[in-house]
């Protein structure tokens, strides 16, 4: 059996992981993450995924999973992209879930495309093996936030041939169709190669 941890203080985003992986990692055992937090400096989503593997693996000796996901709205351009959980705070204001949101309806305010895509890279690292692997959930930005599930850009987002919004969705209809559900399904299978 192999201990592995995951690279994150969200605790959001930890029981999103533990119900995703849950299962499907077989005996092997998924821990919290109490060390410090890594300066995410990357450029993409991959690179910061590895940022955070890579602290926690070399804080802990264990093997790390992380990820790095986003929101990436084309009619922005990508934005806020790899800036998606400091989006507010980089305009000046506070970081939170609520005040991402109500930025970007803002920004959005008028446009007509509104053609978006969640996105999630998750990264393993372990010594000197690494794997990072994507994962991407297109749909739409929602004009006002709707359903309390969730967290992040959940209220205001609605996935390709989706009626409600991924904050509507139950936690196990939002697990077998995400970003980061997609992602982490494609490293499972680099961790059943390597650890059983």
């Amino acid at each position: 059996m192999t201990t592995f941890v995951l690279a994150t203080h969200n605790a959001g985003k930890v029981a999103e992981l533990r119900r995703i992986l849950g299962e499907r990692l077989g005996p092997h055992e998924l821990i919290g993450y109490d060390g410090p937090a890594p300066i995410e400096d990357g450029d993409t989503f991959e690179a910061n995924a590895l940022i955070k593997a890579r602290a926690a693996t070399a804080f802990t000796g264990l093997p790390a999973l992380a990820d790095d996901s986003g929101i990436a709205v084309d009619a922005l351009g990508g934005a806020p992209g790899i800036f998606s959980a400091r989006y507010a705070e980089l305009a000046g204001g506070v970081k939170s879930d609520a005040d991402n949101n109500r930025l970007l309806l803002a920004n959005l305010e008028g446009v007509a495309d509104r053609r978006a895509q969640f996105v999630c890279v998750a990264a393993l690292a372990d010594g000197d093996v690494e794997d990072v692997e994507r994962g991407v959930w297109p749909g739409t930005v929602l004009t006002a936030p709707v359903g309390a599930n969730g967290h992040g850009y959940d209220p205001i987002f609605r996935g390709e041939g989706e009626d409600r919004s991924s904050a509507e969705m139950t936690m196990g209809e939002k697990n077998a169709v995400s970003h980061r559900a997609r992602a982490f399904g494609r490293l499972i299978e680099v961790l059943r190669r390597r650890y059983g």
